[in-house]
């Protein structure tokens, strides 16, 4: 972020130039012209040299363009955002495959359509199988949702003047995206754009967690955290079942023949695959749902805490000042997840109350930087 323009109308951070001509200095940053003579001489090995020619035959260093990101796609006739990162890509399509992992454990492996316990394996097909339903939908609602960025290209002296800037006060710009920045505002190297209230740039997502997409990113962890509680659980159920119950007492009446002959053998495990593979898989499962469940609810409780307390993750990290006017903690809830409190707080196919609307008054930094 740097000092765009006071009230004074003077650029801050440039460079300072040399007032009186006749000092002899040149100006910082200036080279020599034609017009002050060809200086000549003679270096220490006997080489004559000609500082004309020196001068002439350098040349600046080019500066290299910087091209804001461009990220809305259009794909017949439904336009999205969508970051072409390839480290991002990969990451979303792998935490879809973890997700299909979980389906093919709790509807191939666990739940068993021709069980004698059919109400239980309804309830939790349906259970499963919404709470993925919504943790899909929430990402990508989250991933395919502009987070908040500013237009590009707004630094304009039409735009300067229309602040009406006061003594004391300063506006502030984006070298990068050449924007007007208002407060809470931060760019983005990967996005390549200035996200309003930016909290951070999530891989798992494949895009930056701001203002206008933090509500689905909260429902895409929560919805994970739930699933990864229920899936582990019956994983545990599963896993009674299969090695303790089942195949243990299996093993045992095979120890014990006249046990065999005597009792009726009675399966309850509803896993077709063999022991050794259930127990892999089951493993595996169970791993999943563990770190998928610590990291999702960390990052729930991380986001709810933020917005509770009116902040973001990267004001945090930067400890910066706060020069806003901080809201409660139910009214910045109200603005992500919506106002009134109702089903719509859950739901990721129904946004945010957050309504940008370009306001002088956002661009406007004063009494901390006095002129």
């Amino acid at each position: 972020m740097r000092k765009l323009w006071t009230s004074s109308n003077a650029f801050r951070g440039a460079s300072s130039l040399n007032p009186n001509p006749n000092s002899g200095h040149a100006p910082s940053g200036s080279s020599p012209t034609k017009e002050s003579g060809a200086a000549s001489g003679q270096s220490s090995n006997g080489k004559a040299w000609n500082l004309e020619e020196v001068v002439t035959t350098k040349e600046p260093p080019k500066k290299k363009i910087y091209i804001p990101g461009n990220h809305m796609k259009t794909f017949k006739g439904v336009t999205f955002w969508l970051i072409s990162d390839c480290c991002g890509l990969t990451c979303a399509v792998f935490t879809y495959l973890l997700l299909l992992y979980g389906m093919f454990m709790v509807n191939g492996v666990m739940l068993s359509p021709f069980s004698s316990n059919t109400l239980y394996d309804v309830v939790n097909f349906f259970v499963f199988n919404f709470l993925t339903f919504m943790a899909y939908a929430a990402h990508i609602k989250a991933m395919c949702s502009d987070p908040g960025v500013l237009e590009v290209g707004t630094a304009t002296e039409e735009n300067i003047a229309s602040l009406n800037l006061q003594p004391g006060e300063s506006a502030y710009k984006c070298v990068k995206c050449d924007s007007l920045k208002p407060a809470r505002t931060h760019h983005c190297s990967v996005c390549r754009r200035c996200v309003r209230k930016m909290d951070h740039h999530c891989p798992w997502i494949n895009n930056c967690v701001g203002e206008s997409n933090q509500k689905y990113f909260v429902l895409f962890t929560f919805y994970v955290a739930a699933l990864s509680l229920h899936g582990g659980c019956l994983c545990l159920f599963t896993f009674y079942q299969c090695v303790i119950a089942d195949w243990g007492e299996n093993h045992h009446r095979s120890s014990h023949p006249r046990v065999s002959v005597t009792r009726e053998s009675s399966s309850t495990c509803p896993s077709g695959f063999s022991p050794a593979v259930t127990t892999v898989l089951l493993a595996m499962c169970a791993v999943e749902a563990i770190l998928f469940f610590l990291f999702t609810l960390i990052m729930f409780c991380t986001q709810t805490s933020n917005i509770m307390d009116d902040s973001t993750g990267i004001e945090q990290l930067k400890r910066e000042d706060i020069t806003w006017e901080k809201r409660s903690g139910m009214r910045s809830l109200r603005l992500v997840f919506g106002d009134p409190i109702s089903y719509r707080w859950f739901s990721p196919f129904h946004p945010s109350n957050y309504k940008y609307r370009p306001n002088p008054a956002n661009f406007k930094y004063s009494p901390l930087y006095n002129v």
